[in-house]
Formats: C-alpha cells, structure tokens, sequence
C-alpha cells in the first residue's frame, strides 16, 4: 500500500494488476463512510482480485483508495472532485469503472454526473445518486447508529453480520460525534434533484440486501436512469459486501465482463433479477 497526496490531504492507495505493461482497464474500488473502511474491500472482493491479478493474462489494474478523516470538509462535491484528482496523481487518464459501496457508490454517481469522460460504468452496492431527501434522512440514521453504540456488546457467538454491523455502526457514531461530517453532508451543493438523474449517461448496476431500508430502489432505480440494472441479494441486511463477499465478488466480475473486461465469473446464488 502506497500514500499519495491529493489535495492537502493523504490517501491510502492499493493498486493491483500488471507492473509490466499499462492495463486495458481500471477498476477503483471506492469504500463508504461513515461505517465502512477499505478493510470492507480488502477482506472481500480484493482477495478475488488479487488471485486474478497474479496470472499472466491479467490486463486489468484494480485501485483501492480510501481518504483520510478529517475533523471537516465532507460535502459531497469534495469527495467527488477529489477522486479524479487521486486518479491524475496515479497517472490514469482513460474512463474507469467504478465499484461504490454505500457512500462510495453516491460518490461514483456524482462522478458521473460532473466528470461524465472519466467514468466507464458504476457497480453501487446498497448506494443510490444523493439527493435533498437523502441528505435529510442522515440525521435519523446518525441517531441509530449512536444508540448501537452505546448498546451492550454483541454476544460472541453472534453471526459474523452481526458482529460486524455493531463494530460498523460503533465506527460511524465515533465519526459522527467527532467531525463536522452530517452537517457537511447537509451542506453539500451536489445533492441531485430525482429529475435531473438522466445525467448519469454509463451503464450502471445496482446491488441491494434484501433486508435492507434501500431495497425498495431495485424496482425503482432502473426507471430513474438511463442504463441501469438491479439484484437483490437473499438474507442480506445494508452490511452485504461484508456478509455475502463471495456473491458480491461474482456480480462484479460478472458485470465487468459485461464491459469488455476479460475475466471468469462463478455461478452467482442466491439473487433475484430486479430488472
């Protein structure tokens, strides 16, 4: 893992793929916040990844970055004109594919609406394009994440779900009462009215836990944009990339596939076709 400077601000870099020769494509892993870290990927999907990137035939370079956390500075628009500037630091010019969990997918929506050249496609897990009503909504969901941290600890012989939602929520509410993030979020400029939507031109693929609050956008989503398609993943809560990698995993080779970029793809259980 290497550091780079963008923007006065420090990033943690992970790149895989080919040292030998420039890859066809590049994919950038773009992780949430507040209750989700590059660990989510790196303990997920990066491990599939990694495997494939250490074959010969290998022409995709894969990139995991993750900001750091400062005291403010959390308007949308920031993380959204960040991310092209991180992506010029590490040389890569052409349009990527983007893979975005939760806040990371509103982020890859809002690079697509502002900087249209430079996206390739977008994999949301449970994300969907920020709008006014989301960003009112974060005031109720910063009030629950902070009653599960001052909970009682989980048992130790809860799932692994469990465990991970209550560590998960535990980091969001720290966050939460430390910086200046809800309000910035409040805050933002970039906040898409539903109409305005049809900006967001690249093939999109939207991936929601059939136990979560956003289940709701896999029959919606595919009306609001041009290009998209949705799957609903079985006995699943918001936390999916953590609770069911392997399928995950799967969805996005499978995805990439789709867009020209050379890889196997595993059988894919458990899902449902929303679109």
């Amino acid at each position: 893992m290497t550091f780079h400077e963008v923007a006065g601000l420090r990033f943690h870099v992970e790149r895989l793929g080919p040292s030998d020769r420039p890859p066809a494509a590049t994919v950038v892993l773009v992780h949430g916040f507040p209750a989700d870290t590059l660990a989510t990927y790196y303990f997920t999907v990066a491990p599939a990844w990694r495997r494939r990137a250490s074959m010969s035939s290998c022409t995709t370079s894969v990139v995991m970055a993750a900001p750091p956390r400062p005291d403010s500075g959390y308007q949308l628009e920031r993380f959204v004109e960040d991310l092209p500037a991180l992506l010029d630091e590490l040389g890569i010019a052409g349009p990527v594919h983007l893979v975005g969990n939760c806040f990371g997918g509103m982020v890859a929506f809002g690079m697509a609406v502002l900087h249209p050249d430079r996206v390739a496609s977008i994999f949301a897990i449970e994300s969907e394009p920020a709008t006014p009503d989301w960003a009112i909504q974060l005031a109720p969901a910063c009030i629950t994440a902070e009653q599960i941290r001052t909970s009682r600890s989980p048992s130790p012989r809860s799932p692994r779900s469990t465990v991970h939602t209550w560590v998960a929520c535990a980091a969001a509410a720290r966050m939460l009462r430390t910086t200046s993030l809800a309000r910035d979020i409040l805050a933002s400029e970039l906040l898409l009215d539903p109409m305005e939507f049809w900006q967001i031109r690249c093939p999109v693929f939207a991936v929601y836990a059939a136990d979560s609050d956003l289940v709701g956008l896999a029959d919606r989503l595919p009306h609001a944009l041009p290009d998209c398609r949705t799957a609903v993943v079985a006995e699943q809560d918001h936390f999916v990339l953590s609770g069911a990698p392997e399928q995950i995993s799967a969805l996005i080779l499978d995805w990439l596939a789709e867009q020209g970029v050379a890889v196997t793809l595993p059988t894919t259980p458990g899902l449902r076709a929303a679109s």
